[in-house]
């Protein structure tokens, strides 16, 4: 997307933050408070936010999503760099599952922080506080990471410190923005998604770059002050929408009615496996090229774009699949055939397999973050979505706290060997084996979380007392 523009067509720049954000508070009637939960007001005409604020926050969208998410996602870079011989952290030479846990408690803290930082929103007026806030610690983290020497020192930065503020500085956007659409909101929440795979097709061969050129400490330098760079502009943009007032305190706590559903127990339990198999691929796809398949790391960085990228498309192509098939209905298949992937592609896999895996994976693990919310909203009802999404986001950080580094325990502490002689391919044969250990582990969790999912597809049209194919 390029910059947006206003109604003469004159490009925005910065100084038009602020006025477009406070215009936009005399624009919107109330329909829902961004947040799920449907007004009394109709918009008409007069009320519509204009179209270069409109423009502006979708903009502000995509950049968000292109940091958070696509930083997340190229977790793997680090995670190959900080176990190899060039680490530059004491003691995190082979050991996978202690390298892993700094990613997992960055993204885990990205989704589960949602459940204190929604009522945080319903709470303040200013909401771009939140965000900004959010921004410069989530940049904080990455700053302070490239000072790190040990490994405790990685888990207050890149791990707390990155997760607290990624948390911060996407909530508030994705929870507000659906606010300021009416029969548009679909697209424009799809162009916002959208940065998240654009972001890890950018981000992997450019910190790559970074890396090789100028080493791991100003490679996270510059990430961290480019975040800050962009971060707080584009928070700046966001507002929350006139009569979007704070709903009472237990407005976000699920009701125990809905904990008591059976559907509700499947969905959260389907969540909790289906993030912590999903991060296994994401974490070790590229150590995985590097130390087994024999890539270079160059290569290995490549392969994590391409998965990133067809993720990206593949969501758009999922939601136009959900139109005609259903939304529960695709997202069920999404998920199962996403551990039928692991199983055939990356279990034992050799070069062209593992290509398959890297392209396959991307398509379908795209399927179940792109539905997620709409099938909220279906089963649950949209006065329901705030409270059961943000329990759920809870619920998806905690698994996303433990499947990683299990992986990595399952790989066990190892070394790396450069040339090809006998010990070193005995090394390879029992690394091969511990990672075919490691796709039986990630395809069960994949397996699992489909029959959960598949679950609540048939529990709720039992409670909807009727069925129908299309859902």
């Amino acid at each position: 997307m390029n910059s947006p523009v206003n109604a003469g067509g004159e490009a925005l720049t910065l100084r038009n933050l602020s006025n477009l954000a406070d215009h936009s508070r005399s624009g919107v009637a109330e329909r829902t408070d961004g947040l799920g939960n449907v007004g009394s007001e109709h918009s008409n005409s007069a009320s519509e936010p204009s179209k270069s604020y409109q423009c502006l926050l979708v903009f502000a969208g995509f950049m968000m999503t292109f940091h958070v998410i696509g930083i997340n996602s190229i977790y793997g870079l680090f995670q190959e760099f900080y176990t190899s011989p060039e680490t530059n952290i004491t003691g995190a030479l082979g050991q996978d599952a202690l390298v892993s846990l700094v990613g997992t408690i960055g993204s885990g803290l990205t989704w589960s922080g949602s459940i204190f930082v929604n009522p945080m929103i319903r709470r303040f007026d200013n909401v771009k506080l939140i965000s900004m806030a959010g921004a410069f610690i989530m940049s904080l983290g990455i700053f302070t990471a490239s000072f790190c020497t040990q490994l405790w020192q990685l888990y207050l930065t890149q791990g707390l410190l990155y997760g607290i503020g990624s948390s911060m500085y996407y909530f508030p956007i994705m929870s507000l923005t659906p606010a300021y659409f009416d029969r548009n909101r679909g697209a424009a929440m799809g162009i916002v998604l959208a940065g998240s795979g654009v972001g890890g097709l950018v981000l992997s061969p450019v910190f790559h770059v970074l890396l090789t050129r100028i080493g791991i400490r100003w490679a996270l330098r510059i990430l961290g002050l480019w975040n800050f760079a962009l971060g707080i502009p584009i928070s700046s943009v966001l507002t929350k929408k006139h009569g979007a007032a704070a709903s009472a305190a237990g407005s976000t706590r699920v009701s125990m009615a809905l904990i008591k559903r059976g559907t509700f127990i499947l969905q959260s339990l389907g969540a909790l496996l289906q993030a912590a198999g999903n991060m296994v691929p994401v974490y070790f796809l590229t150590t995985y090229s590097v130390s087994v398949l024999s890539y270079s790391s160059s290569t290995g960085s490549l392969l994590l774009a391409v998965n990133t990228a067809v993720n990206s498309v593949a969501r758009i192509g999922m939601g136009i699949l959900a139109d005609r098939v259903g939304r529960q209905n695709t997202m069920v298949l999404s998920v199962l055939f996403s551990g039928v992937a692991v199983f055939a592609l990356w279990y034992d896999s050799d070069r062209a397999r593992f290509l398959g895996f890297v392209v396959l994976y991307g398509i379908l693990a795209g399927g179940y973050n792109a539905l997620l919310p709409t099938t909220i909203t279906e089963v649950y009802g949209v006065q329901n979505y705030s409270s059961v999404n943000a329990f759920i986001y809870f619920i998806r950080g905690l698994g996303a706290l433990f499947g990683a580094p299990i992986a990595g325990l399952i790989l066990g502490s190892h070394q790396r060997g450069t040339r090809l002689s006998g010990g070193f391919m005995s090394n390879l044969n029992i690394l091969k084996t511990r990672y075919n250990d490691v796709a039986i582990f990630d395809g069960v969790l994949l397996l699992a979380a489909g029959v959960c999912v598949a679950y609540v597809r048939w529990l709720d049209a039992r409670d909807k007392g009727k069925w129908s194919w299309k859902a």
